[in-house]
């Protein structure tokens, strides 16, 4: 083992970059793989196309003659690509990406062999559920599942497959993937948001729920991580003293891209853009060997999908570049952490950003209507906001080196808050001609030219307003975006009903003209959102004070950030938004306290084995030669060999005191582990793995890094930070 470090380096050193024939105009391959509305009119009649379109506006049944037109012209288009199967592609409530491949191949009563793809097998597909997670939604023998269609996300091919996007659902119905929920918030947000457009443009039909995704990530060697059982089995380092040098210097951020990951990268993207994804962004993060991919935005249900995708396709991409993708949300102590910025909008059918300032005074009302019953939203849903992205790895980015705090916050920068300061002073009730004037003139008016300079400097915000937007930070880069869009799209659907309701109110009963009942709901909203407004520079002690104060949550871990999603008045807004049922909230609830438990479980095993195969043997190891080196000394100076073995002295006691902290410290947190485990409830199971499991770790990791320091370098068996992060 102690070679295994060093063959893993010398492969790293012989590593060269891959050459990628890469795509020259990649504009001419968009969407190359994908069957995509203008495929689909090269193979199917333009009646079948338009009912298509028309049942995803509509969100109504496809026929099944149609389904069986589409099923045939896309299984022609797929064999002309090379594929030989298909299959039904969902995101599972593992937070993965499912399949189960089925060849075209028909046997005929003759004989012979056939390639059929029906429409029954196009929308809806039978795959055993008995080992997904479900919660307890169903028996054990209820196996089955449904995977059905959904046409709003087009199909693709990867590799010689045909993926069909689809949902996933119990025998008895209940939703047993993310998208399900998700589909219905987007419903629902549009629902909401076309009633309140109607105050202001009666064209208004249709409103989609946008997402533009920023996928944060550590790249490796390959040899290096096969070199670290933390981070193969993990995802991140459950031991390693901090290099030197990381990024004091600021060095990284925006810096040259490596070669082999510059090879990486291209390959990575003409993958992308053949599958219709829009890829733009990439560059160089803060941390050594830390990079991020964004796309240009689309409507959300294809941009949660994309995500997913790509997040697939960059680790066998990864793979043929000799790395590892380290989608962990803080693989490496001490560094930033990986997160997955989600920035949300809403657009209308006829072109009009919802979250982006018009060109009349009625188009900055719009804006503003919308804007302030966002923060509205996020005001009184902010602990479901913070459960949608609670998980074990979450946990340990959340708050430290630049990433966002536990505590939910809006930061909308000092002069959008000047111009809510400026509306709470409107006069309750009717308003004079001269307030309506000069509200339209010194403060609707001039919210574009604010807008203009009033760019998002807090990057530790974690929902900050950035122009025309919404950005989420405080989504983990491992997670779906599809959660915390779903529970977005509705606390923002539930506010926007609650709004109507009171302008409606307000018109009717006080017979007031629409736009003052509008500043009078607005007026009342902005004193309701001051305690989640939050424009400090840094988060710290002082504002976890002030939160306090403010009575907002500061769940620090994912057991307490799990409570909230339990609350009546949480399972109230997703049941009469027939979002997610009492039922399938309360199997999510258990599959994600499930997930923690056994992640920790996972962590606690290795950090066992590293301890005990690795750390302990080298610092012993290592202790042996400085003793033999003490008693060699004694015997050429047997009367002062104290004084010239002074130095090895403090070593070797020393490497005792720390070897006793780490072996003390794991014994201990191997009792606790197997006590939790004992522990039939979930909750307090989860709870016993986070206070009694994990606060071991910190003690076991000092002192353990305290002997990588100490310990000879040759005789130290798993790669170190220096390694891993420098290493090209």
């Amino acid at each position: 083992m102690t070679n295994f470090r060093f063959n893993a380096i010398e492969r790293v050193l012989k590593r060269e970059a891959i050459n990628v024939k890469s795509l020259k105009k990649r504009s001419e391959h968009f969407g190359k793989k994908v069957f995509n509305f203008n495929t689909m009119r090269q193979y199917v009649t333009a009646n079948a196309v338009e009912e298509v379109l028309e049942a995803i506006k509509s969100r109504k049944t496809i026929k099944e003659s149609t389904a069986d037109l589409i099923a045939l012209g896309m299984k022609e288009w797929a064999i002309s690509k090379g594929v030989t199967h298909y299959t039904h592609w969902f995101q599972s409530l593992t937070g993965a990406t499912a399949e189960k491949h089925d060849a075209f191949l028909q046997i005929l009563d003759s004989g012979l062999a056939i390639e059929q793809f029906e429409g029954i097998q196009l929308i809806q597909q039978e795959p055993e559920a008995s080992s997904y997670p479900s919660g307890s939604v169903r028996n054990t023998f209820e196996a089955r599942g449904y995977s059905a269609w959904d046409p709003s996300s087009p199909a693709f091919i990867y590799g010689t497959t045909l993926c069909i996007p689809t949902i996933f659902v119990s025998y008895t119905g209940e939703a047993l993937d993310y998208k399900t929920p998700l589909l219905r918030s987007i419903h629902r947000v549009d629902e909401a948001s076309v009633a309140v457009c109607k105050y202001f443009d009666k064209n208004v039909k249709r409103v989609e729920a946008f997402l533009g995704w920023e996928q944060e990530f550590y790249l490796i060697d390959r040899a290096l991580v096969n070199a670290r059982p933390d981070l193969l089995l993990t995802g991140r380092t459950l031991v390693g003293q901090s290099a030197a040098k990381d990024y004091q210097i600021n060095d990284n951020y925006f810096g040259t891209i490596p070669n082999r990951v510059m090879s990486f990268l291209r390959d990575l993207e003409d993958q992308c853009i053949a599958l219709g994804v829009p890829v733009k962004t990439r560059h160089n993060e803060s941390a050594p060997n830390q990079f991020e991919l964004a796309p240009i935005f689309e409507e959300a249900n294809l941009s949660v999908d994309h995500n997913a995708l790509v997040m697939d396709v960059m680790d066998k991409v990864a793979e043929r570049h000799f790395f590892k993708v380290l989608f962990h949300e803080k693989p490496f102590e001490h560094l930033n952490g990986s997160g997955k910025h989600n920035n949300w909008s809403l657009s209308t059918n006829t072109g009009i950003n919802l979250l982006k300032p018009g060109k009349t005074p009625m188009g900055n009302l719009q804006f503003l209507t919308f804007f302030i019953n966002t923060i509205k939203a996020v005001r009184d849903y902010e602990s479901l906001l913070r459960a949608s992205i609670a998980s074990a790895s979450n946990d340990l980015r959340l708050g430290t080196n630049d990433a966002p705090p536990n505590i939910i916050s809006v930061f909308i920068g000092e002069k959008l808050t000047k111009v809510l300061l400026q509306l709470e002073k409107v006069t309750k009730g009717k308003l004079s001609p001269e307030e309506k004037t000069d509200l339209k003139l010194n403060v609707i008016g001039k919210i574009p030219e604010i807008l203009l300079d009033n760019t998002d400097r807090n990057r530790t915000s974690p929902f900050a307003f950035t122009g025309n937007k919404f950005e989420f930070r405080a989504v983990g880069s491992k997670a779906s975006c599809s959660n915390p869009m779903m529970v977005l799209n509705t606390i923002v659907a539930k506010q926007l009903i609650d709004f109507k309701a009171e302008v409606d109110l307000l018109i009717e009963k006080q017979d007031l003209p629409k736009d003052d009942a509008i500043f009078n709901v607005l007026r009342d909203y902005i004193n309701d959102c001051k305690p989640i407004l939050y424009d400090g520079n840094s988060y710290n002690e002082n504002w976890e004070k002030e939160a306090k104060k403010r009575k907002l949550s500061n769940s620090t871990n994912t057991p307490e950030a799990l409570k909230a999603i339990l609350l009546p008045k949480y399972i109230s807004l997703f049941e009469s938004l027939n979002v997610m049922t009492e039922q399938e909230i309360k199997a999510r609830l258990e599959i994600d306290l499930k997930d923690y438990v056994k992640r920790l479980q996972i962590e606690g095993r290795v950090l066992s084995e590293l301890v005990l195969n690795h750390i302990i043997p080298s610092a012993v190891t290592y202790q042996n030669q400085l003793l033999k080196n003490v008693k060699d000394l004694q015997l050429i100076f047997p009367e002062d060999y104290q004084l010239h073995a002074k130095s090895q002295l403090e070593l070797i006691a020393s490497i005792s005191n720390h070897l006793r902290v780490v072996k003390t410290e794991m014994d201990i947190m191997v009792q606790a582990r197997k006590k939790a485990n004992a522990v039939e409830s979930l909750q307090n199971k989860a709870i016993m793995y986070c206070n009694s499991v994990r606060t071991r770790f910190e003690d076991i990791r000092y002192h353990s890094d305290k002997l990588e320091l100490i310990v000879d370098d040759k005789l130290w068996t798993i790669p170190k930070y220096r390694e891993l992060l420098y290493t090209k």
